[in-house]
């Protein structure tokens, strides 16, 4: 994955940091839930189409982003957690090069092949 595309997620997840500070939960909880989207992976128990939908589920900045500025309209702090816990997560895989999945099988992602130097 390009450099700039990295330095560009890196960013995001900078972001996400921001925008947990300004909710009203203590600094261990980020630490805590930040690896808990990964729990989508646990579709991939049913084969890789059902554990395509689940990680993009949780690994979507969209769906993400949505449920964040729900949580600002509805004024519910959880949701807003929810939010910016999903979105910070996705952008600090997305660092590494961990994208959206294809239902090909778990390595092959819209940033490329895990495991392969693309760029």
């Amino acid at each position: 994955m390009k450099t700039i595309l990295k330095i560009e997620e890196l960013a995001m997840f900078g972001l996400g940091i921001y925008l947990f500070s300004l909710l009203p939960y203590e600094w261990w909880w980020f630490l805590v839930l930040l690896l808990a989207p990964d729990i989508g992976m646990l579709g991939y128990l049913f084969g890789n189409k059902t554990g395509a939908f689940g990680y993009n589920i949780f690994h979507h900045k969209g769906i993400a982003i949505a449920i964040y500025l729900g949580g600002m309209y509805l004024s519910i702090p959880i949701m807003q957690l929810v939010g910016v816990m999903l979105f910070a997560h996705a952008a600090f895989d997305r660092v590494f090069g961990y994208g959206l999945k294809y239902e090909k099988g778990f390595k092959f992602t819209h940033l490329g092949e895990i495991g392969k130097d693309n760029g």
